[in-house]
């Protein structure tokens, strides 16, 4: 039976249970809250992410991935301080977020560039995935990037190809974010074909953000997952249409090729929880569990396809089974 790398050390795939597939433990602006430290406190901010965390296991979720890379803030000394008190495994992800350009740091170096020598990205995310995130022996168990309006610009195609290596060196498999009025789940697609990466080891993020079934059906066709990921983000797509979606899909038999998610946080910089209370009160871990399950089910979904794309689907991305029998 294959493992799965998690926060807390390695599990048996068959242990993972229901998983949302696209979460945040914490997104953070390191430089902001470093000079403004009212905006965080340590103690308050871990009790609150185990409290959120045991509400999602009493709903019935057993593991979450936090897909918090760099450029997100991604700091696993904190989510490990959560996943010790936390009932609900969490995997952790590396990669690196960005829609248009890299820091400096990383923009003078690689080949070609002022600083020269090799791409420094793939040799940063296998060490994530071999030896451990910042010295603390957890290592990522998924791979993140980013595509967005601005389209490929030559610092996201560095992060594409990047990510592209460390899984093709690790088996690792990819998880992205796309921005779906664009279509950027295509530009992905092509960019991973180029590098030999197997689409079924790819999650297209943010899919869920799209009723065009055409645009849909190009991206399964194509061979990857999708990730229906932000229920709860009723101002991108209203509730009734992101629940038609999955259920016309599971319909025609792509129940096998989606998974679930809320692209929630227990905390983020970005958005405060009073704005999300007031603007946003679906976008929550719990959602899928109180409200999504039972509009599927209500719109013909099986409960037999709601464990597929929450338990099996999971499972065999993570565990990085070979996937080309399901196309």
């Amino acid at each position: 039976m294959a493992t799965v790398q998690t926060v807390t050390g390695s599990v048996d795939e068959a242990n993972l249970g229901r998983v949302l597939m696209h979460e945040h433990v914490f997104v953070l602006n390191h430089e902001y809250a470093v000079n403004y430290p009212d905006t965080w406190d340590d103690e308050v901010r871990v009790a609150d992410a185990v409290d959120k965390l045991t509400a999602l296991k009493r709903c019935g979720v057993d593991t979450i991935v936090d897909l918090t890379v760099l450029g997100l803030g991604r700091d696993i000394r904190r989510v490990c301080e959560v996943a010790e008190r936390s009932p609900v495994s969490i995997v952790a992800a590396t990669g690196f977020y960005t829609f248009t350009e890299l820091p400096s740091y990383l923009r003078l170096r690689g080949p070609g560039r002022m600083v020269g020598g090799e791409e420094p990205m793939t040799g940063m995310f296998v060490k994530d995935i071999t030896e451990g995130i910042a010295g603390t022996g957890v290592k990522a168990g998924i791979l993140k990037c980013a595509t967005d309006v601005p389209g490929v610009t030559p610092d996201v195609e560095r992060v594409l190809r990047s990510v592209a290596r460390a899984h093709i060196e690790t088996g690792v498999p990819i998880s992205t974010h796309t921005d779906v009025s664009t279509q950027r789940g295509l530009d992905q697609q092509k960019i991973f074909a180029e590098e030999g990466v197997d689409p079924g080891s790819v999650v297209i993020g943010h899919s869920g953000d799209s009723d065009d079934l055409d645009y849909l059906l190009r991206l399964l066709d194509n061979g990857s997952y999708l990730g229906m990921d932000r229920f709860g983000l009723d101002n991108r797509l209203s509730f009734e249409n992101r629940v038609r979606t999955v259920a016309e899909l599971a319909q025609r038999g792509y129940a096998s090729r989606m998974v679930l998610s809320h692209d929630a946080s227990c905390h983020s910089h970005n958005f405060p929880d009073d704005f999300r209370a007031r603007n946003m009160p679906n976008w929550r871990f719990t959602h899928i569990t109180e409200d999504v399950i039972p509009a599927l089910l209500e719109a013909g979904v099986t409960q037999s396809d709601i464990e597929t794309m929450l338990v099996d689907n999971p499972r065999k991305i993570l565990a990085g089974q070979d996937t080309e029998a399901l196309r």
